[in-house]
């Protein structure tokens, strides 16, 4: 700002600036509480976070690719002849 002569403009400009820094401050306050009601609200639903998604993703995308590769195994042996074994029953002293 430019330096005026008129002591009633610099009063002015002042004012202006110190309601400028406190709306800032007040922003930003109010931000603080709305992102901790977020986390509090998200907590209560008891949401994952990101971190947990992306580790089940990827277990679940390891998953499928077994199950194609075991697919494909079967069908292998199948066209080959052989007939893929079933699992036995455990018995109840094993």
């Amino acid at each position: 700002m430019t330096q005026t002569s008129n002591r009633l403009l610099d009063d002015m400009a002042r004012l202006m600036t110190d309601a400028a820094g406190m709306a800032r401050g007040a922003r930003e306050e109010v931000e603080a509480f709305m992102r901790t009601q977020a986390e509090r609200v998200l907590n209560d639903l008891d949401v994952v976070s990101r971190e947990e998604f992306e580790a089940v993703k990827m277990m679940a995308e390891e998953a499928r690719a077994e199950n194609a590769a075991l697919a494909e195994r079967i069908a292998a042996l199948e066209a080959a002849g052989a007939k893929p074994k079933k699992p036995q029953a455990r018995k109840a002293g094993n």
